[in-house]
């Protein structure tokens, strides 16, 4: 059986950088190609018994160190996409994804697209009117929307951030809530203000906050108002009704940028209800300046073990959506053989 062999070269802190601790980004690329990776007096030799593999694990590897000499800590959400997208031939490298960098957190941290589909939700946001992120857990959609939200406020291209979210319940009936108005709506807000936080720092997001520049509050509060030079972000859309759904898109005034992001598989409206989401897609798909983003299981950026059980459910819904169709279509055979005998013995 041939040997196919390349070499590498790679600096003494790339390779740290690269190789992950305990080398168990090396022992990803090694259990996927099918090739071994050993350290040899400073470079870096990939072997294999396949040219191709052997060729995908190079080109792989040399992307990882490009990216640590821009100073870039290799995470391994970063090596399981360069993977993935190797294996099905992606052209686009992570190198073109992570050039794209937002804006940094009050700690310093790059905050930038991680995903193809991030990045084309990302130019989207900065190319178009309205835009609907769509897509599982952990794929960023809010995250990224109020960093591109802040980065425009702090570079004086909006006057103000208006975020909002419908006030319902995930699943449980949490009855009257203690204290002020405020008190009430703050649990259904909390992980907007968590990003908000995190990317301007406590200090500067309640000094916008008491200046009216940055407003955070339920759905219902935007009826009858029009909101200009405004970035607005809609978050669990999912959970809207059509009725809010237009209430809300007919807010929009001169000057403003709209977010809307949801995940269709996490309503939590009453049984029978119509997700206002489900219906603004369907009807405003063709508008010009509005896009649409659909993000998916490939997109989720949280600890890789949330990207196996968003693929594990999509996955059991699809089976059983097919199981579904499969028991209507043998239902409506049943009865039109039955028709067909009854009118022979007719």
């Amino acid at each position: 059986m041939s040997q196919y062999e390349e070499q590498l070269e790679m600096s003494v802190n790339d390779m740290q950088n690269v190789f992950g601790e305990n080398d168990m980004f090396i022992r990803k690329i090694e259990k996927d190609f099918d090739v071994t990776v050993v350290n040899r007096d400073g470079g870096i030799k990939i072997a294999g018994t396949e040219d191709g593999s052997v060729k995908k694990a190079v080109k792989i590897l040399r992307e990882l160190t490009k990216l640590s000499e821009r100073g870039s800590a290799i995470q391994e959400q970063s090596v399981d996409y360069a993977i993935t997208m190797h294996k099905e031939n992606v052209e686009n490298s992570l190198l073109e994804i992570d050039g794209d960098c937002i804006c940094h957190t009050i700690s310093g941290k790059p905050i930038k697209p991680k995903t193809l589909g991030q990045k084309k939700y990302v130019d989207a946001i900065r190319e178009k009117m309205i835009v609907f992120g769509l897509g599982p857990a952990g794929t960023g959609k809010t995250y990224l929307a109020m960093a591109m939200a802040i980065t425009a406020f702090k570079n004086n291209e909006v006057g103000r951030i208006i975020l909002t979210r419908p006030a319902i319940e995930a699943g449980e009936k949490l009855g009257f809530l203690p204290g002020d108005l405020q008190s009430k709506v703050d649990p259904y807000l909390r992980p907007l203000y968590d990003a908000l936080y995190e990317i301007m720092g406590a200090e500067s997001f309640s000094k916008n906050m008491e200046k009216g520049l940055i407003e955070v509050a339920p759905l219902a509060y935007m009826r009858g108002r029009t909101l200009d030079n405004a970035y607005i972000i809609l978050d669990e859309a999912q959970n809207t009704t059509p009725a809010q759904m237009k209430m809300f898109l007919t807010r929009i005034g001169f000057g403003s940028k709209v977010i809307v992001t949801g995940d269709s598989s996490q309503k939590d409206l009453a049984p029978g209800a119509v997700s206002g989401l489900d219906i603004a897609v369907r009807i405003l798909s063709k508008i010009d300046d509005i896009a649409l983003c659909q993000l998916t299981s490939k997109d989720v950026v949280r600890h890789p073990l949330v990207q196996k059980i968003v693929q594990a459910y999509e996955n059991y819904e699809s089976k059983a959506m097919r199981n579904r169709s499969d028991r209507t279509n043998t239902r409506e055979n049943s009865r039109d053989h039955k028709g067909k005998r009854w009118q022979k013995t007719k």
